[in-house]
């Protein structure tokens, strides 16, 4: 078998509360102490709820795989995609001064596997016409929620690089992936029978 490309996790959570957080700040992955509220927590902690969201719509795949199996493969892709942004939560959550050469982190191979995926699901889709809405059916309400989570991650993650060493791949990851949500949410409803949800500025009660 082939080297592991990163460091396993070396942890032992035995106990779960420690008191030293009551003051308002965390360490980060070197020890430091610093604000909870700072821009580098607040960009992992993003990135952090998007995998909960995710993991929302992990639940939803298991729960209509038995009656559409092709959602199988989408459930597999967004499990990887969880390791994947713990990856990233862990190089964000280090300075780059205390990165080690096999830390966890997102690479360009993640990038490509994702773009690969994007033009794979969106290649049985029916061109847009409009914008889409979030809805038809729960998973692809889900999908979207994650969206728009990872594109406030995104942001987050630019107005980080700004003020800080953050790696390029940390970004251009986001920005694939919010891409990829995208798509996936269509394919699911692709996928399910379930319509899209068109955009119709005129059902706005103005229009009425």
């Amino acid at each position: 078998m082939s080297e592991k490309v990163f460091n396993e996790p070396r942890l032992a959570l035995n106990r779960i509360y420690t008191r030293r957080g009551d003051s308002g700040a965390t360490s980060l992955v070197g020890g430091q102490r610093v604000p909870k509220d700072t821009l580098r927590i607040e960009c992992y902690g993003t990135i952090d709820e998007l995998n909960s969201v995710i993991g929302l719509a992990c639940v939803s795949i298991a729960d209509l795989q038995l009656n559409y199996p092709d959602l199988t493969e989408l459930g597999g892709i967004l499990l990887r995609v969880q390791h994947e942004l713990f990856n990233l939560g862990s190089i964000l959550a280090t300075l780059p001064e205390d990165v080690h050469p096999r830390q966890p982190r997102v690479t360009e191979r993640d990038i490509e596997q994702l773009e690969q995926e994007i033009d794979a699901m969106n290649e049985p889709l029916a061109p847009l016409r409009s914008f889409v809405l979030p809805g038809g059916s729960r998973l692809n309400a889900e999908l979207h929620l994650a969206r728009t989570v990872c594109r406030r991650a995104e942001r987050l993650a630019v107005h980080l690089a700004r003020e800080e060493s953050v790696p390029a791949e940390a970004v251009g990851y986001l920005n694939r992936l919010s891409d990829a949500l995208f798509v996936w949410s269509r394919w699911a409803n692709h996928k399910l029978g379930a319509p899209e949800v068109l955009w119709e500025p005129n059902k706005a009660s103005s229009a009425q």
